[in-house]
């Protein structure tokens, strides 16, 4: 997410303190033009990975400069999408995506290693 999608606080310095727990900051990252063809597209790839002949746990990362924002809040949308929960999904504008894995009942673990870290100094 680093290099692709601007951070949400550049655009407005009102965001900077708050984080993916607050609705504005979300709805900023995912009203970002290509977020959310990314994030599908990589709910494909989890598809692909699980078709293949090996039952091994999973690992998706994302990654931001802070971790409070575009990380956060695409790591929350994919694990709507992934663990097949619609309703979470739809309001990321992820429906679609996560109708895909609705009836696969599987599970998933969302770790957030920065969200609650101080904001970096940039």
């Amino acid at each position: 997410m680093r290099r692709h999608f601007r951070d949400p606080h550049a655009l407005s310095v009102d965001l900077r303190q708050l984080t993916a727990h607050d609705q504005v900051v979300r709805d900023t990252v995912m009203g970002t033009a290509g977020v959310r063809e990314v994030l599908a597209a990589t709910a494909l790839q989890v598809q692909g990975y699980l078709a293949g002949p090996t039952a091994a746990p999973l690992t998706v990362v994302t990654q931001c400069a802070g971790g409070r924002h575009r990380a956060a809040t695409t790591a929350m949308a994919l694990r709507a999408v992934i663990a097949g929960d619609v309703e979470e999904a739809a309001a990321y504008g992820l429906a679609n995506a996560a109708q895909q894995f609705a009836d696969r009942s599987l599970v998933v673990h969302l770790v957030h290693r920065d969200l609650d870290k101080d904001v970096v100094d940039r």
